[in-house]
């Protein structure tokens, strides 16, 4: 599909966001063939859209239309990475993470991790490690698994590695966590 039927959106984050930006569509009108995290494939080119009020919208609700294309680079190893952190079982545990991305983007792995790095300050493999923390945040506050489970569940090599990944991030061992009072999560477009 062309990118001029292609519109980009940050900070979607989640399947709710993706009913919030259909909900827009609809609302304005707008005729589009699918939605999904950060990107909305249109049945007509963008020219033929009201960008400036999609973008009023998108704004009142917290999400930013990217017009910018290394941004919008930016925002899709952002996605692939959330939906391959909280869908694990559906990818089970790429090859090699640089060639899937690379090939998921159709650009050069190195050109991807130095652009990363470049808009957001942070490694890809900061980043991709921040989201596994904060989805161990979740499942352990949901308190449905045993950390042996999480570790599994998030493809980590041992529990001793999810452990030791925690505890960097967050200060505290995945047991002090989940015995605090006050459980610090932060929203999956912060992180």
């Amino acid at each position: 599909m062309s990118e001029k039927y292609k519109l980009y959106i940050k900070n979607m984050v989640c399947p709710r966001c993706v009913m919030a930006v259909q909900d827009i569509l609809d609302m304005l009108n707008f005729p589009y063939i699918e939605v999904r995290l950060g990107e909305v494939v249109l049945k007509e080119p963008r020219d033929n859209y009201n960008l400036e009020m999609l973008k009023t919208k998108l704004h009142k609700i917290g999400f930013e239309l990217i017009e910018d294309q290394q941004l919008q680079i930016v925002e899709s190893i952002k996605n692939f990475i959330i939906d391959l952190v909280r869908n694990p079982e559906e990818k089970k545990n790429p090859y090699n993470f640089s060639i899937y991305l690379a090939d998921k983007i159709g650009k050069n792995y190195h050109y991807l991790s130095n652009l990363f790095s470049e808009k957001e300050g942070i490694t890809i493999e900061k980043y991709m490690i921040r989201q596994r923390i904060e989805y161990t945040k979740e499942l352990l506050i949901y308190d449905e698994l045993s950390l042996s489970e999480i570790a599994w569940k998030l493809n980590y090599s041992s529990i001793a590695h999810l452990s030791n990944q925690f505890k960097q991030i967050t200060g505290f061992s995945p047991t002090a966590f989940k015995k605090l009072q006050h459980k610090n999560r932060n929203p999956l477009d912060y992180l």
